[in-house]
């Protein structure tokens, strides 16, 4: 069953959603239509295909997609769609497929490029009206893929802003991660991390930056951390973990005085002095090579640009002090899949590779120390929305108290600017309004 756009609108009012966007197939359905069909979403890094015929899958929304690069080096982005019965030509995540694709079920044959070469028995087409060289029958190009320091996105919608428009003063953060290397450039390092989730995806991206749960979702992990580190030696190695869980047990005070900034299309990061990574440690063998490619003053700019998690809405979320990306891949209302993918900086130690592996291992994976907390919070929301004892999830904090700077707006991070910010953006994407 669809909706029309006037029940669309009254799921989402300025300080309130309606239960239905978390547990209604159907509005499931049309936001992988109008906002993973518009919006541009994350495909994956170019250092994941670094060679002639690397490719990875994935699916935006519900379409299967290919990333491949090609024998001159050029990156495609294609629906991973057989031309001729619809096949999909590739069924693993990763790989080489060599000189082109194949597919499964007739054999028809693709350049990396996407363009049809080669169809067995061909002569059972003459004058049949069939041409070979017709684009049509071609693995066909998303209609719009771009990089952007080496991060690829995808939008299958060709009037879609360009995507620096889209990324607005939120791509500082993606600045940040990139400058954090002393070359400039970052590489996906080792594989990911694919995390089930058994809540809507909404539910994740709402998380991210909500700094009224981590004194209560993760107290008793916080807790634990604290007792076995105060049975360490002080020159401990393990020491290290010192820096990751305890700030996640922070006081309301301070995470009020970390800023939220939220950017038209539903972007948002936090930053301020007291971030969850502000009070990091610096390798000295890091600082020097920082310090040669940077000079001073450009290197203190870089690494106290202090912020926790960014949101690119709706599909990736970076950590640039971390060097760790998480990416949304949903699945049903009620499922979605949360890959993390770990970051080398080229020229850096690999003291600041094993950090971002530690960081992932302790916080983001399925058997760590604090994503499971967050998981049993959505599971249990999940479950609980479906009652209809109360038809509405209320997100009131500092309601107009926002302050305007620019292209972007200001509140603390113990508001619910961010959620705002992302169902103002589901509005528009759900309306048709982008």
């Amino acid at each position: 069953m669809s909706l029309s756009n006037p029940e669309l609108s009254a799921l989402v009012e300025p300080r309130r959603v309606h239960r239905r966007v978390y547990t209604d197939p159907a509005v499931f359905d049309l936001e992988m239509e109008r906002i993973w069909g518009k919006a541009w979403i994350y495909v994956g890094h170019e250092s994941q295909i670094p060679g002639p015929g690397d490719y990875i899958t994935l699916q935006i929304g519900k379409i299967p997609i290919v990333m491949v690069r090609d024998r001159s080096g050029g990156v495609h982005v294609l629906y991973n769609r057989c031309g001729h019965k619809g096949a999909k030509l590739v069924d693993n995540s990763c790989g080489n497929t060599g000189g082109g694709f194949v597919c499964c079920y007739h054999g028809w044959s693709y350049k990396l490029d996407g363009r049809l070469v080669g169809v067995p028995h061909l002569k059972g087409y003459e004058n049949t009206g069939f041409d070979k060289n017709d684009p049509q029958y071609s693995m066909q190009k998303l209609e719009k893929h771009q990089s952007y320091r080496g991060f690829v996105f995808a939008s299958r919608d060709r009037h879609a802003p360009e995507l620096t428009t889209w990324l607005g003063g939120a791509r500082t953060v993606l600045d940040n991660l990139c400058d954090r290397s002393p070359e400039g450039e970052v590489e996906v390092a080792g594989g990911v991390i694919r995390y089930d989730h058994q809540c809507n995806w909404k539910m994740f991206n709402e998380n991210l930056n909500d700094a009224m749960h981590p004194m209560v979702v993760h107290r008793s992990v916080v807790d634990a951390a604290n007792e076995y580190i105060r049975t360490l030696p002080e020159d401990s190695p393990s020491r290290a973990e010192a820096e990751i869980i305890p700030p996640f047990g922070s006081s309301y005070k301070t995470f009020s005085e970390v800023d939220i900034l939220a950017f038209p299309y539903g972007h948002h990061y936090n930053r301020g002095q007291n971030t969850i990574h502000a009070k990091y440690s610096v390798d000295p063998d890091y600082e020097t090579v920082m310090l040669e490619a940077y000079g001073p003053e450009r290197t203190r700019e870089i690494l106290t640009f202090n912020s926790h998690n960014t949101l690119y809405y709706p599909s990736l979320t970076i950590k640039s002090s971390i060097q760790n990306i998480r990416v949304v891949r949903p699945v049903a209302a009620d499922h979605c899949i949360i890959e993390t993918w770990s970051f080398r900086l080229k020229g850096a130690p690999d003291s600041l590779l094993q950090r971002t592996i530690l960081y992932s291992r302790l916080i983001n994976s399925s058997g760590s120390m604090v994503g499971p907390d967050d998981l049993v919070a959505y599971r249990r929301m999940q479950e609980g929305l479906e009652s209809n004892a109360n038809q509405w999830v209320e997100m009131h904090r500092d309601y107009g108290r926002d302050e305007t700077v620019g292209d972007h707006l200001v509140n603390r991070c113990t508001s619910d600017l961010d959620i705002r910010t992302q169902y103002r953006a589901w509005r528009r994407y759900m309306l048709g309004e982008t």
